[in-house]
């Protein structure tokens, strides 16, 4: 159990450190205006804490810098609520204030403004593939020959594609199999919308529509979907300008590794509902070592669907990120289940 002189002064070099990225010494400490205590009263608690593991010394310095362990102290218990600044709000607001339409514009807007509030790189996750249901079908005639396929996703998720209508399908028989497909495939998960078509649309096809084989074949390529979650990026050069990844083999293996979307999803969907923080090798990944990952999750109509990160070095502003994401991912989940609602 650490004293409040030992807490005080773990704080107070944490928040330096993260500041300087220089190792901080008991005289810079002794001198703060709120430090009533000596250099040599100062030294021997850093000495202490060296010991509990909680700060390092790094060699040819005769300052410290926090350990992991001292950053996850930090984090659990030392933490002091971040308000957001008046400049920050009009920037998130800004975002949210946009007349947006689908879900991947408003995911993509967040991490743009994420990377620039933070200057670390954000990553935010679409919704999840297996969890994302069709909500509403449209295929919209443009001639005899073509058409457009709009699909609505419970996510908010917005797909179009051209398609080339069958000879033998007027008007009329359109609208019919448009209304079959959205009574059958209403809330059927997209992964499973072909088995769904091929089984027991087909069937009621056969009894409601002429030349059924061909319309049938004309709906497997004219339901084909891309996949919804997605990666999104936002600064992903912003780390290089910081001190701990001037060593190019870091910097390189970092950005290698961000360059894995299924190895960064399944890292990122391993986070629990709400903020989660993961300090240095908390992340079991050798190239986030000297790294941070702050994440949140948002949700539509209540229901967890994707998360927002941001990645920075272990010298992160844990107070001002944390209130980002927190207050970043309640908006997003108004603005996402807003768009829901609202429908096609």
């Amino acid at each position: 159990m650490l004293t409040k002189r030992q807490l005080f002064i773990l704080q107070a070099i944490i928040n330096d450190y993260i500041r300087s990225a220089e190792p901080v010494g008991s005289r810079s400490i002794s001198k703060r205006e709120d430090v009533g205590y000596s250099p040599a009263t100062v030294r021997n608690e850093m000495a202490d804490l060296e010991e509990l593991g909680f700060l390092e010394k790094p060699h040819s310095s005769s300052g410290r810098i926090p350990s992991h362990q001292g950053y996850r102290y930090y984090v659990d218990h030392l933490l002091m609520p971040h308000h957001l600044s008046t400049e920050e709000l009009t920037d998130i607001k800004a975002l949210f204030a946009e007349k947006i339409f689908e879900t991947e514009h408003v995911i993509q807007q967040s991490a743009q403004i994420l990377s620039e509030l933070t200057s670390y790189i954000s990553i935010v996750l679409g919704p999840e593939v297996f969890d994302t249901k069709l909500k509403h079908l449209q295929i919209i005639p443009l001639s005899d020959e073509t058409a457009i396929a709009i699909l609505v996703t419970d996510t908010g998720h917005v797909e179009k594609h051209s398609v080339t209508l069958p000879e033998s399908l007027n008007n009329s028989d359109l609208e019919k199999v448009v209304n079959i497909l959205n009574e059958r495939l209403q809330g059927v998960p997209l992964f499973q919308m072909k088995q769904k078509l091929m089984h027991e649309v087909a069937d009621v096809l056969k009894n409601n529509v002429d030349n059924y084989k061909s319309v049938l074949s004309f709906l497997e390529g004219s339901l084909q979907t891309g996949k919804p979650e997605k990666v999104f990026y936002g600064g992903k050069t912003n780390l290089l300008g910081q001190p701990e990844f001037k060593d190019v083999e870091k910097a390189r293996l970092l950005l290698e590794f961000l360059e894995q979307d299924e190895s960064v999803n399944r890292l990122l969907r391993a986070s629990h509902n709400g903020i989660t923080v993961k300090i240095g090798q908390e992340n079991d990944i050798a190239a986030f070592e000297d790294c941070s990952i702050i994440t949140a999750t948002y949700s539509i109509g209540g229901k967890p669907v994707g998360t927002v990160g941001i990645l920075g070095p272990t010298r992160m502003e844990y107070p001002r990120v944390i209130g980002l994401l927190d207050h970043l991912s309640r908006d997003l989940t108004k603005v996402l289940t807003d768009l829901y609602h609202k429908g096609p």
